[in-house]
């Protein structure tokens, strides 16, 4: 019970650190500083620096994924379901008559949550990464072998990044398709913990890096050059 109620709270809890953090760390624009100097937000490879892509990511990832969680839901229906849902626009039917027009909401909670926590660790650790492997391989090699920098970066930070995910993906999921199971994110952890564990979080985790990290590599590499 302690450790699901620590898996509520904490991510609210990062989410007020976060919102304190950037009321500390100023203004985001590089504007030009008073004294008539180029002024810049922060330095690069700094903590704060850091903390801004962090941000970036869980904005980015967090609203993406939520907007989209109606699509989502008919998607993991279709495939677990297919006898009771035809098509694409007869799951939609079904979903509305049977639940209403939130039920296409089912979800939506573990999906901000779990990728909110994702985009922080993925857009934070694959700088962290660049800067550590940049380091290893030398100045002029890191930009002679530029694109395995940045393809070996994003595949290690979306390594560490759907571990963070993983657990509320999992939930989500059984939110979504599975009947009379659980219908919120308070219901839905503490039962997964008890019928299977900390394991039962964690089993779709492979198949989550054999799709997430492909994905990520090839759109980092791509924004990079």
């Amino acid at each position: 019970i302690t450790l699901i109620r620590l898996i509520t709270v904490i991510p609210y809890k990062c989410v007020m650190i976060i919102v304190r953090s950037i009321a500390e760390l100023g203004n985001f624009s590089s504007s030009n500083h008073p004294n008539g100097k180029e002024h810049y937000s922060c330095e690069y490879g700094s903590v704060k620096y850091y903390i801004y892509c962090g941000i970036a990511g869980m904005i980015s990832c967090g609203v993406t994924h939520t907007t989209v969680v109606p699509l989502d839901l008919i998607k993991c229906r279709l495939q677990v379901k297919p006898q009771k849902y035809v098509n694409f626009i007869n799951a939609f039917k079904v979903t509305i008559a049977e639940e209403g027009i939130l039920g296409l909401s089912k979800g939506w909670a573990p999906t901000l949550i779990g990728y909110s926590l994702q985009g922080l660790g993925k857009f934070g650790f694959y700088e962290v990464f660049k800067i550590f492997y940049g380091g290893i391989l030398g100045e002029e090699n890191a930009y002679v072998y530029r694109t395995l920098l940045y393809l070996l970066s994003s595949a290690s930070a979306e390594f560490f990044a759907d571990i963070a995910l993983a657990p509320w993906e999992a939930t989500k999921v059984r939110i979504q398709t599975q009947d009379n199971w659980a219908s919120t994110l308070r219901q839905g952890l503490p039962k997964l913990y008890a019928e299977e564990g900390l394991w039962g979080f964690y089993k779709g985790i492979v198949p989550l890096w054999l799709r997430q990290i492909p994905y990520t590599m090839m759109k980092f590499a791509c924004f990079e050059r």
